[in-house]
């Protein structure tokens, strides 16, 4: 058992916080400003209520969110740079966010059919797609399914140009290890430090507004069907990634002590050209800790 993924559900907790965008370069997270970000949209994907950003203008880039997270937290730093060049849709998945939460049996394999479903409601069909650590599986596992030769016919899986996968879970299953609790007191949110490598970043405030939001996205249902899900245990990708064949980059913290930077080598050396990139002194999310960074791997690539 690995203590690094372990923690992955402690990764979602802190998502929910790193919403500032007064510099890509703060030393500490901010809450999001009235106007940083623009309103949410909504629609209807299964019947469900799917809530997400969709602003600027050029090529489109489809960004998925990870564990226990929601759009503009995981994200939240790069959208509007991003959104200079490039259309930007940043959704809040199933089960999460401002999003609906069915009570149902939550798998890779759900968010996968809701992602396809929600692009084709958008009608979105060039595009980038980029995950962050649960989002990168689910992107991955995405990837591999459209471009199969099987995937044709009226409800064929919109296929993605491009892919950026950070920090990606998917090597290993979650149920073969021990879950970490529903963050239920201000002590389970003191432990969102463990994603940082500047740990100076989680302060007294930072922790009672992770509590906040956390209490605010009443997502501790989906978090435990999700992690007990005996399905997630054979849905991982680390065999399957050959089969992904468009232009891949990889983009990892140095020090990622989530989703071992070992994984994101592996990633790399398994998808046929792949691109990795590591950015230094930096924990499990680089779009969070280091969003400067992140757009410079990132930019490049999708022009």
């Amino acid at each position: 058992m690995r203590r690094s993924h372990l923690w992955l559900c402690s990764f979602g907790a802190v998502l929910l916080l790193m919403i500032g965008m007064r510099s890509l370069q703060a030393q500490a997270p901010l809450l999001v400003k009235p106007g940083v970000l623009p309103p949410q949209k909504s629609t209807l994907i299964f019947g469900q209520k799917i809530v997400y950003y969709d602003t600027g203008t050029g090529p489109t880039v489809v960004l998925v969110h990870g564990f226990a997270s929601q759009a503009m937290f995981d994200w939240g730093n790069v959208i509007m740079p991003l959104a200079k060049t490039h259309r930007v849709i940043a959704l809040d998945q199933i089960g999460f966010g401002a999003s609906d939460k069915p009570f149902i049996d939550y798998s890779i394999q759900t968010y996968v059919d809701f992602l396809g479903e929600f692009l084709s409601t958008l009608k979105v069909d060039h595009f980038a797609l980029a995950g962050e650590s649960l989002g990168g599986w689910i992107s991955a596992a995405y990837t591999i399914q459209a471009l199969s030769p099987g995937n044709t016919g009226k409800y064929a899986l919109p296929k993605p140009e491009k892919l950026i996968l950070e920090d990606a879970a998917g090597h290993t299953a979650l149920k073969s290890l021990t879950p970490i609790p529903v963050a239920g007191s201000l002590a389970d949110a003191a432990g969102v430090a463990f994603i940082f490598y500047d740990k100076s970043r989680v302060t007294e405030e930072f922790i009672r507004q992770n509590f906040e939001i956390k209490l605010k996205a009443n997502d501790g249902s989906t978090q435990r069907l999700l992690w007990n899900n005996p399905k997630v245990a054979i849905e991982t990708v680390g065999d399957k990634l050959q089969g992904i064949t468009i232009p891949t980059l990889v983009v990892w913290g140095g020090n990622d002590a989530v989703v071992p930077l070992a994984d994101g080598r592996d990633y790399a050396a398994k998808i046929p050209n792949a691109r990795l990139v590591i950015v230094p002194e930096c924990g499990h999310a680089p779009s969070l800790e280091k969003p400067a960074e992140f757009l410079a791997a990132a930019l490049p690539f999708l022009q």
